[in-house]
């Protein structure tokens, strides 16, 4: 069975900064490309970042882009996402997800997801 576990997210003052981590069980996360995606309360759910599985391609939203930096340890089989400078309205449920996905911006192109970190960024 599949399982998708993100770690690090928590409570962070605006400007602060957070590493949220994801692993996997049941697939080899070194074979696919990651993604990460957000969900506020009462919004659809929005792409972050993702990484190849060589990670020789990274993709960033505009809004994160310059804050935010994705990278990936295959030898520890997991892939991070370095948050800086984070604004309160970046408070969200973070999701990582794998796949091989035609678009990796776009999330229903992962199969495979993990059930998320609170990040809450207080002002």
């Amino acid at each position: 069975q599949v399982q998708l576990v993100e770690s690090g997210g928590g409570l962070v003052q605006a400007g602060g900064s957070l590493r949220l981590s994801c692993a996997a069980s049941g697939l080899t996360l070194s074979r696919y490309t990651v993604g990460w995606f957000r969900q506020a309360p009462g919004k659809e759910r929005e792409f972050v970042a993702a990484i190849s599985w060589s990670g020789g391609s990274t993709w960033y939203a505009d809004s994160v882009k310059g804050r935010v930096t994705i990278s990936r340890d295959n030898a520890k089989l997991t892939v991070y996402l370095q948050m800086n400078s984070l604004k309160p309205e970046e408070t969200a449920v973070y999701y990582c997800a794998a796949g091989y996905p035609g678009n990796p911006r776009i999330g229903s192109d992962y199969p495979y997801w993990g059930q998320g970190t609170q990040v809450t960024v207080s002002s």
